[in-house]
């Protein structure tokens, strides 16, 4: 399970992203999007109708669907991770990066075994991990800071979701995961160790759009990356509002909501201007992950990505 999946697990898919039509020249940018709390503002833009007719939300059940339309065609954008974007640039997709829309600040985890005292004590421990996804790089970065190389762990590659049970069997001493899987494991007396808050501004979210839309149509780019903004805006005004109408529409608790907003970092339109500046966090972060994706295998080539931020379509300021 992708650590988007995690909230929203009950919501069906709107739409079919594989069975779309490619979008015409004068017709509206399909953009894919899944359950994941740093994209309630577009969801939130959607429910007040400030998203134009520019734009068609695409939902799906996780990122999976979403790479596979913008991979097909079916979809001209999607909200994805920072790694996602980078598996599909290697595989030929020009993609752009419009905006970010949150930075994880403790959503991702390290739960290990009591005995487990400091990263050192990794070494030779078994590690439950998705390596196909963002726990897989999480793993791989902690192992740099911790001064270890991936060879100097078990790597023991299982669905975030699995790790619970695994855990519960005695199969792994530590699991690199995120909510709700990080209190289940801490419940069974699990600790936790390392979370991405220790890694600050390496794990992101992101509005992407390939760049034959963004040239056909950047009128459309710039209605989706305002609509994000004015949905956020409404989401730090309004809370209370807010919190009541993610929780209804993903099926959780209000709490649950808090506890996931309480995890990421949402940027404003100032940090968005830093983040995707040329040479700025974005590109060099992509740059960083890029490599270690190819050392560890992620990826089959380095992909193209001198040019990954376009801050061109946000907007002047928040109406």
């Amino acid at each position: 399970m992708q650590r988007r999946e995690f909230l929203g697990l009950s919501i069906a898919a709107g739409l079919s992203v594989a069975g779309l039509a490619g979008c015409s020249g004068s017709g509206p940018l399909r953009f894919g999007i899944h359950p994941w709390v740093g994209y309630e503002p577009l969801y939130l833009a959607d429910d007040f109708n400030w998203l134009p007719e520019t734009i068609v939300l695409v939902p799906g059940t996780s990122a999976k669907d979403s790479m596979d339309g913008l991979l097909s065609g079916a979809i001209d954008g999607a909200a994805l991770t920072l790694d996602e974007t980078i598996r599909l640039s290697s595989r030929g997709l020009e993609l752009l990066v419009v905006a970010v829309v949150d930075v994880s600040a403790g959503a991702d985890v390290l739960m290990v075994r009591p005995s487990i005292t400091d990263l050192a004590g990794l070494k030779k421990q078994r590690i439950a991990v998705e390596l196909n996804g963002v726990s897989g790089i999480m793993l791989f970065k902690i192992l740099e800071v911790a001064g270890l190389s991936p060879n100097d762990v078990i790597k023991v590659d299982l669905p975030v979701s699995e790790h619970a049970q695994a855990w519960s069997r005695g199969e792994v001493d530590a699991c690199v995961c995120y909510e709700p899987t990080a209190s289940m494991i801490e419940n069974a007396g699990g600790v936790r160790l390392f979370d991405s808050s220790d890694i600050p501004e390496t794990i992101f979210d992101v509005l992407v759009v390939t760049r034959e839309a963004a040239d056909r149509n950047p009128r459309a780019v710039r209605d989706l990356v305002s609509g994000h903004f004015r949905g956020l805006q409404h989401l730090v005004r309004s809370m209370h509002d807010s919190v009541y109408r993610i929780a209804t529409r993903q099926g959780i608790s209000p709490d649950e909501v808090r506890a996931a907003l309480a995890s990421v970092m949402l940027p404003d339109l100032a940090a968005n201007q830093r983040y995707l500046r040329v040479a700025g966090a974005i590109e060099n972060m992509a740059e960083s992950l890029s490599l270690l994706m190819l050392a560890e295998g992620m990826i089959d080539q380095k992909p193209g990505i001198q040019r990954l931020s376009d801050p061109s379509f946000l907007p002047a300021r928040i109406l």
